[in-house]
């Protein structure tokens, strides 16, 4: 039988466990935090306030206004929906694999998982998923 914390997103055959598992909760948060930045609000059923809504961001001007409301709400939801996670740092910057495009976007998310005690960065880059 297969032993983990929550299934791998997205989903993939593995010959071991049937389907590939998150068998660390750090890999499991890392996850769950991935998914929180990229839901939209009102995608998720019975929570239409779940999620950052990261793509609701696409056609707004790549200024510091517009960055500091996305930091705004990736700190909001992670404090409501994740309160065990304490964001660190929110760093916005073009995306290092596309030099010559700069209105690409890539998160890099350092954050602190309290009841691990223990440090982590997520990295998104949002031309993958868009």
């Amino acid at each position: 039988m297969a032993t983990g914390l929550s299934p791998k997103l997205p989903l993939m055959t593995d010959s071991t466990d049937g389907y590939a598992l998150n068998k660390k909760y750090s890999e499991m948060i890392s996850q769950n935090l991935k998914m929180l930045v990229l839901t939209s609000p009102g995608e998720r059923i019975m929570d239409p306030e779940f999620g950052v809504g990261i793509r609701n961001f696409l056609f707004e001007q790549n200024i510091e206004v517009t960055h500091a409301e996305i930091v705004n709400r990736i700190k909001t939801q992670v404090g409501r929906y994740m309160p065990f996670v304490n964001v660190k740092a929110v760093l916005l910057t073009p995306d290092d694999d596309d030099a010559m495009d700069p209105n690409y976007l890539s998160i890099k998310l350092e954050y602190y998982i309290k009841p691990l005690r223990a440090y982590d960065i997520l990295n998104i880059s949002l031309k993958d998923t868009i």
